[in-house]
């Protein structure tokens, strides 16, 4: 007989409510909630998460049914071996919904101990809604509602500069703390007249005393285990409805704000000390440009090589004779060549890549990769094969084949295999490649494509025609391709 999961049948711990957290969903649970677990667990942290529901309707009843405790289940390789661990988070004290408890809510401002705001509302929760106003009970924005919640802080304590907050938001947007930063200075301005004679001392609290940090996260979180909960919740005794799965590998890159310094915010959020892969930085611009370059710029050329190659998952992918090498090709020889962070600090985090993409518990279908397969490309791959031939004097061939499998692939028909090939992408990328396709004639293909500024290339505006002997190349593999069929051909680049 399962027990229910609650304070009364698992103890809990207890500690100062010094984190306020926007956001009740999976990830924040698996990653932020998980990292402070941890953190509280091995060094003098000690701090507890109240957790707010950013919209009107989402999860904090069934967090507070269970008293906010839940399993986290990792699961993944690390250092080759297969681990498969649950452990019970209890870091959330309580979970506010603040469209029907808006004064518990705002009361959150008046409790000194509180010092950090984290949020993950999605991509389009970091926005400025100019209908929002200050007398709205709450904001309907994300950025509104923290609004108000500062100015309460700054009045009931005066405006003292050792209340103000460090906000770390987590929305998969590049620079989010200054695109939240800016949405909060808008609301200032809009509000002014609410504000009246404290808006000039309110909006100088807030730009030298609170500190907005960009961040970076990276973990994958399939969430709940629909399929595995039976035998979970039996291993654990509990009916715990809330357990979230996620792979062991974890990162969040913290860029310090501006009005602070990185021993600072290490002194005051001291994740590096409980041994975490959370690093506290200058700037969040170097890491994500390698995880773009890293993770998912082989991922985007890894597919349609891999697919038109008869195989379905990325782990099968890595694990190949013939594609391993040429993922290793890609990953090691070409896309690590065009970043500048350290050398050793490229090569490990290559190395996790590669075995999180050989994750013996999911699954990965490389054709949920290949939508939008053009404009990943000119995002991910385009600016390192530019700087592998600035640097090298040479074109990186595993890169420039991933480009020809793609608009290989584009082409559709059936694989080797007789599964039918179905590209899925906007129609003027796919009306352009039946044309070019139709012709029959791999230059005219290979010139089609680099040249197509107003379809594919939207972003950089580049006819690619004018990269040194890409056209070339590219009909060059083309025409390998249709020959050889895919995996022949990747035999031939190695």
């Amino acid at each position: 007989m399962l027990q229910a999961l609650n304070k009364r049948t698992a103890p809990k711990s207890c500690a100062p409510e010094r984190i306020i957290q926007f956001g009740e969903g999976n990830f924040l649970r698996a990653f932020v909630d998980w990292i402070i677990y941890n953190m509280n667990q091995k060094t003098n942290f000690n701090s507890s998460v109240v957790v707010v529901q950013p919209i009107e309707k989402g999860m904090v009843e069934w967090l507070n049914g269970q008293d906010c405790m839940y399993h986290v289940n990792l699961q993944g390789l690390d250092e080759g071996k297969a681990v498969n661990s649950l452990t019970r988070i209890d870091v959330i004290s309580r979970a506010l919904n603040p469209y029907s408890q808006n004064a518990a809510f705002m009361a959150l401002a008046d409790q000194p101990e509180i010092r950090f705001v984290i949020s993950n509302t999605t991509e389009a929760g970091i926005t400025f809604d100019a209908n929002c106003k200050f007398s709205d009970a709450p904001a309907s924005s994300y950025p509104g509602k923290l609004t108000q919640l500062l100015y309460r802080r700054f009045k009931t304590f005066n405006g003292d500069p050792k209340k103000g907050l460090i906000i770390m938001p987590c929305e998969l947007i590049f620079l989010n703390g200054h695109h939240l930063k800016e949405c909060i200075e808008q609301y200032i301005e809009l509000w002014k007249a609410d504000f009246g004679a404290d808006y000039a001392a309110f909006k100088e609290w807030f730009e030298k005393y609170n500190y907005v940090c960009a961040t970076l996260v990276d973990r994958i979180v399939p969430g709940f285990p629909r399929n595995e909960i039976k035998d979970i919740q039996e291993k654990i005794g509990y009916a715990d409805n809330l357990v979230v799965q996620a792979e062991i590998f974890h990162l969040w890159v913290i860029e310090k704000a501006s009005n602070m310094t990185c021993d600072e915010l290490r002194a005051e959020f001291p994740a590096e000390k409980a041994g975490l892969h959370v690093l506290i930085a200058e700037s969040e611009a170097p890491y994500h440009a390698r995880k773009v370059t890293l993770l998912n710029g082989p991922h985007t050329v890894l597919s349609p090589v891999t697919y038109l190659s008869g195989v379905n998952i990325v782990r099968d992918a890595c694990n190949h004779p013939v594609l391993g090498k040429y993922i290793e090709k890609v990953q090691f020889g070409e896309l690590m060549e065009t970043l500048d962070l350290p050398k050793d600090e490229l090569q490990k985090f290559a190395a996790d890549v590669v075995e999180r993409f050989k994750n013996p518990y999911v699954d990965h279908q490389v054709t949920s990769i290949m939508l939008n397969s053009f404009p990943k490309f000119e995002t991910r791959d385009l600016p390192g094969l530019k700087i592998y031939l600035e640097r090298k004097g040479e074109l990186p061939k595993g890169l420039v084949f991933g480009l020809a499998a793609i608009i290989t692939y584009y082409k559709g028909g059936v694989r080797e295999d007789g599964a039918p090939i179905q590209p899925n992408d906007a129609q003027e990328i796919m009306d352009l490649l039946t044309q070019l396709w139709a012709t029959g004639d791999t230059q005219k293909v290979a010139e089609g494509v680099l040249g197509a500024t107003d379809v594919i290339w939207k972003e950089s505006k580049q006819n690619l025609n004018e990269v040194p002997g890409l056209t070339a190349l590219v009909k060059e593999y083309l025409d390998l391709i249709q020959s050889k069929g895919m995996l022949e051909a990747v035999k031939t680049i190695l």
